[in-house]
Formats: structure tokens, sequence, C-alpha cells
């Protein structure tokens, strides 16, 4: 149970009933992350805008590479709401549920390669240290990696937005849904 009132699908009028919709359309179902802004539409709209942008939209980053990120950070703050949820979609990816089980124990373990695990150092960096003046030097890396710009700036993105809905999902007491997988991927 949330700790905030939520609107169900089946009471919701007008703009939010537009919005529910729109999420079955699209995701294939409403999740209770979702539910949780049904007392202000137009920031769930921003929200799933905003999503939509980072993880499905064009960018130097796969999709794989961005559940990777949203899973790495959803460990390290402990959000379990947002790792079954993302571990769900990276496995669509990865087919392999010891290495998601290995990723959660500590990347290092989980069989990425040296491109994907500098991302997560710095996605583990970026979650613990905000200030870290280590930063500089682990995007010296990515870049060194062979990373653009354009590709640090969106992990950049992934992190932040993973930290931001870990925090709303702690803070507001999401629950996880039975059946948290199978979304649109």
């Amino acid at each position: 149970m949330t700790r905030i009132k939520t609107i169900s699908p089946a009471e919701a009028t007008g703009k939010l009933k537009e919005i529910y919709e729109g999420l079955i359309a699209s995701r294939g179902k409403i999740a209770e992350v979702h539910k949780i802004h049904s007392l202000n539409p137009e920031a769930l709209r921003s929200h799933m805008d905003f999503y939509m942008t980072i993880m499905f939209k064009r960018s130097p980053l796969k999709r794989v590479q961005r559940e990777m990120l949203g899973v790495v950070v959803s460990v390290t703050n402990n959000c379990e709401y947002c790792r079954l949820h993302h571990s769900a979609a990276l496995h669509f990816y990865w087919k392999d549920e010891k290495r998601l089980q290995s990723l959660w124990a500590g990347y290092e373990n989980a069989g990425l390669d040296k491109a994907d695990r500098l991302l997560c150092a710095y996605a583990v960096l970026l979650t613990r240290e905000p200030s870290s003046a280590m930063l500089e030097k682990v995007v010296d890396e990515l870049k060194n990696a062979g990373f653009s710009d354009t590709a640090i700036h969106d992990a950049t993105l992934v992190i932040a937005y993973f930290n931001f809905v870990n925090r709303m999902v702690n803070g507001l007491g999401v629950e996880v849904e039975e059946d948290y997988g199978g979304y649109n991927y």
C-alpha cells in the first residue's frame, strides 16, 4: 500500500483516464509507479515523456545499456521496485537469469565488457557521490573507451532519472506488482 492516495484506472476520469489509456496502448499496462502520480496527471505525463525519451529514443547508448544502468542505480539505492521492473526489461535482452543475479551482487562479476563496466562504475559513483572529484577521471575513461559526449550525456540522464524515481518510489512506498514484467520493451 502506498503512503499516499492513488487513483486506479477504473476510478480515473478526464485527463488522468486519457493518460492511463495512452499508457496501456504504448506500454501494455499501467504500473504502480504510474499510479503514484495519479493526483497530478500533468506530472505523470511529463514523467512518462521524459522516461520514453531517455529510455527509448535514438541514442548512442543501446537500450540494453540503459536498462543495465537503471538496474545498477536501483541496486545501489536499494530500490526493490525499480530493480525488479528494470531487471525484467534487462532480462528481455540478456535472457540470462544468472547474469542478472550477478549484476545485482555487483557489476564487476556480471560478465560485462570493459565499456559496460565503465558505465556501471560511473552509475555507482554518480549515485553514491554526486560531487566526487573522481567523476572527471571516470568520464575521461568513458571517453577513452570510445563513448561520445552524447553517449555520456545520455548515460548521465539515465542515471539521474533512476536516482529521481528510486527516491520517489522508496519515499512514497510504491509496492511491486505481482506481475511486474511483460511491458512493451
